[in-house]
């Protein structure tokens, strides 16, 4: 199945001269979205980690579907002011600006194994955001999983920069 058949390109969202990709139109797709988690299934059911680390929102969805097939637990990463516990936080740059992301404290303890997870990978703010959020509680980050990753941007990079592994379902 050609799972880059069912994501759809937005032009200008959420401002000009972005070319945005969404994922939604592949999570509505029964046979695709679940072909996407049992690939991600596949690929991770040998890895060695305790649990998985989904970024708001599209990150919600694969983390809790991926977490449901491994039978691991799932952490949000939220933004600002959805967490009701003691939070840690970052502000992280992305294409179009900053924003936020917040952990609870106690969301796990140190030395954790995650496996970090997000829809897409662009320029890499977000990910190195949670990357951040996650080493900072005492968390080892085994791999960042995205479905999708847009080599014309310089996410890649940054993550490879960091010392982070990263996996891509599907590259533009």
């Amino acid at each position: 199945m050609n799972l880059k058949a069912h994501i759809r390109d937005i032009p200008d969202f959420p401002q000009k001269g972005i070319l945005f990709k969404d994922l939604t139109t592949l999570f509505k797709h029964p046979e695709a979205f679940n072909k996407t988690i049992k690939r991600l299934a596949d690929r991770y059911k040998s890895f060695e980690f305790d649990t998985i680390v989904g970024i708001e929102s599209r990150g919600f969805i694969l983390g809790s579907a991926l977490s449901y097939a491994l039978n691991k637990g799932f952490i949000p990463l939220r933004k600002p002011g959805k967490l009701p516990g003691e939070v840690e936080s970052v502000t992280y740059k992305l294409e179009y600006g900053t924003d936020i992301l917040e952990i609870h404290k106690d969301a796990f303890p140190r030395g954790t194994k995650v496996l970090l997870v997000d829809d897409i990978l662009a320029t890499g703010g977000t990910a190195l955001g949670g990357a951040t959020l996650i080493e900072k509680l005492g968390g080892e980050i085994v791999e960042c999983c995205f479905i999708a990753t847009l080599s014309s941007l310089p996410g890649e990079q940054r993550l490879q920069s960091r010392g982070l592994n990263y996996f891509g379902l599907i590259n533009f």
